[in-house]
């Protein structure tokens, strides 16, 4: 199993204060579970973070990641939700030397 920073990608454009911390974790959790945004089993969301609009959404397994970057438009809709959300997805990277390696799409 890849390292869990490996296995983490980094969600921008959560819309903040519609809901509470925990039903927006459920939807990004669903979301990034479905077969039609190209997912997989997620291991943990971490929302909220320190960066509004933020999440970490950590897969059980590396290939998700791959999947899930390759996606063109990641759109959060829940009925809960006034409309929907379109999403930014990063790798995750852990230093600066690394950041920009993800930066240019390259693998670790």
């Amino acid at each position: 199993q890849a390292a869990k920073s490996a296995r983490t990608v980094i969600i921008a454009g959560v819309p903040d204060g519609l809901l509470h911390n925990d039903v927006m974790t459920d939807i990004l959790m669903i979301h990034f579970q479905m077969p039609k945004n190209n997912g997989g089993d997620v291991e943990e969301v971490m929302y909220p973070t320190r960066r509004k609009g933020v999440a970490y959404v950590t897969f059980e397994d590396q290939e998700v990641v791959e999947r899930v970057l390759k996606k063109d438009e990641h759109r959060l809709e829940d009925k809960r939700l006034p409309r929907y959300y379109p999403l930014k997805v990063t790798r995750y990277c852990e230093n600066v030397s690394s950041f920009i390696i993800c930066l240019a799409g390259l693998p670790l």
